[in-house]
């Protein structure tokens, strides 16, 4: 299948990605992005990824709870069991797919098994990674599941479509038509929208996008793409997805411009007020990593409150 063989606006959609594409070029313009903004980038980022991918399939656990599961390892009352390990099993999916992450990554079979087996871990754990061994209908869709005995084979093949079509077609479009045509597949019993979506990303994240997040509050429209990619109109779930891309892509260009703002070469802070150190200690500090900073070309780049923040650190130290 071609992406140009796909019934779409096709209009609308190349402006939608040409706007990608833009922006994707702003963002590899900061790599290598700064561990510490790209940890806190990331970390923001993947939990709400997780609290907005559960509340699609029904779970009740607002941000917050989400966070203090995720992060706290709390338990919050009045919650079910299941909620608790939709939580977990999600965020421990997402470090999986993140270690699989490479610039010559090629999906294979088992990291769709693998995938769903930490979805349904202590949940469902006897269908966990397993494809269904029976037929399912799904209640308001306007298709029917292919047979079970059909499944392995319609996943090889799709596995063996995304990895033909790297870089052949948008990124976008590649990760939207494996999304749609995974669902439709619908491999699983249970935990085929979750698997689907951390595959969606895995696809993106591979290709240097932040994380993409269809929101809960989207959740209707989100179907209602699904429904019409099932009746071959893949207009609606490619700008959805897109939207969801666009969203990633500006919150990390809005972090990282604000945070470019305050980073100066480092012969500029030297000659700061109140920054004791010479040029070439500061480098030192920065290649060791005891300093926020990174390197733009030759230059070292980093901020006055870094520095200032190593050697408040470094007085407490002094004073334990």
């Amino acid at each position: 299948m071609k992406w140009q063989e796909l019934k779409l606006d096709q209009t609308k959609i190349k402006d939608q990605i040409q706007r990608l594409e833009e922006k994707k070029v702003k963002l590899d313009r900061f790599r290598p992005i700064p561990a510490f903004i790209l940890k806190s980038l990331r970390d923001s980022l993947c939990l709400d990824w997780t609290y907005h991918s559960n509340g699609i399939e029904g779970n009740t656990l607002s941000l917050r709870e989400t966070r203090m599961i995720i992060e706290d390892g709390l338990t919050v009352g009045g919650k079910s069991l299941r909620e608790h390990f939709e939580a977990l099993n999600h965020n421990e999916a997402i470090q999986y797919i993140e270690s699989l992450l490479s610039s010559d990554f090629k999906m294979k079979s088992i990291d769709i098994l693998e995938t769903h087996a930490l979805v349904l871990k202590n949940i469902e754990q006897p269908l966990s990674g397993r494809y269904r061994t029976a037929g399912v209908r799904i209640s308001g869709a306007n298709f029917i599941p292919p047979n079970a005995s059909k499944i392995s084979t319609f996943i090889n093949e799709l596995v063996d479509w995304v990895n033909e079509n790297d870089n052949q077609i948008p990124d976008i479009v590649r990760a939207a038509v494996f999304h749609h045509r995974f669902v439709w597949i619908h491999p699983f019993f249970n935990g085929n929208g979750r698997t689907a979506r951390l595959l969606f990303n895995l696809l993106l994240m591979s290709k240097g996008f932040p994380p993409s997040l269809i929101l809960k509050q989207d959740r209707k429209k989100y179907y209602d793409a699904l429904q019409r990619a099932n009746l071959g109109d893949y207009s609606k779930i490619i700008l959805l997805t897109s939207q969801a891309a666009e969203r990633g892509l500006d919150i990390y260009l809005s972090q990282l411009q604000d945070n470019q703002d305050d980073f100066k070469d480092i012969s500029l802070i030297v000659m700061e007020p109140g920054v004791p150190y010479g040029q070439e200690y500061l480098s030192l500090l920065a290649r060791r990593g005891k300093i926020a900073a990174f390197k733009d070309g030759k230059n070292w780049l980093m901020t006055q409150a870094a520095v200032m923040a190593y050697m408040s650190a470094r007085k407490r130290r002094r004073n334990v």
